[in-house]
Order: C-alpha cells, then sequence, then structure tokens
C-alpha cells in the first residue's frame, strides 16, 4: 500500500469507507477494532489536510487576476446574453 502522504484522497476515503462498514458489520476483538479505528484516524486527517490544500488553492485561484484565470462557460452566456450589444460584459 502507499504511504499516507502519496495515498490519493480517493483512494484514502474508499479505505476508510471499508473500515467503517467492517467494524459496523464484523464481529472483531478488541485489539482489532482499535487497530482499525486507528487506522481510520490516519485516514480521515489524511483526507481533511488534502481538503485543506485544495480549498486554499482554490482561494488562491479565486484572488488572481482576471487575466489569469481559465476560460469557462460563463463567457459563452455573456456572448450570448449580449447579442443586441457589441460589448462582451466580463
Amino acid at each position: 500500500m502507499a504511504t499516507d502522504k502519496k495515498l490519493s484522497f480517493e483512494d484514502a476515503l474508499e479505505e476508510l469507507e471499508k473500515i467503517v462498514l467492517s467494524m459496523e458489520e464484523d464481529e472483531l476483538n478488541l485489539e482489532e477494532l482499535v487497530s482499525r479505528f486507528e487506522r481510520g484516524t490516519k485516514l480521515q486527517r489524511h483526507c481533511s489536510l488534502v481538503l485543506e490544500q485544495v480549498r486554499t488553492r482554490i482561494e488562491t485561484l479565486k484572488q488572481s487576476p482576471e487575466t489569469d484565470k481559465p476560460a469557462d462557460s460563463s463567457s459563452t452566456e455573456n456572448e450570448e446574453s449580449t447579442d443586441d450589444n457589441d460589448e462582451l460584459l466580463f
């Protein structure tokens, strides 16, 4: 298995879901429950960290100048809504 730092968000979330399901459905001894709880806690922290990093990246992109933003479908909407006008609204 990949180390936690190299584990993708999706893989970590999938493993966490499997751990939760096994803890709910399987009859496990106390030691196994604690072991799975510990692993689940690490995975939850990893997922939270990845989400925080993504949130920070998005906030940074939102604050960048208009010229640095990638084109999106909203520019097409602006063009369609200004057919009567010769100007585009940005």
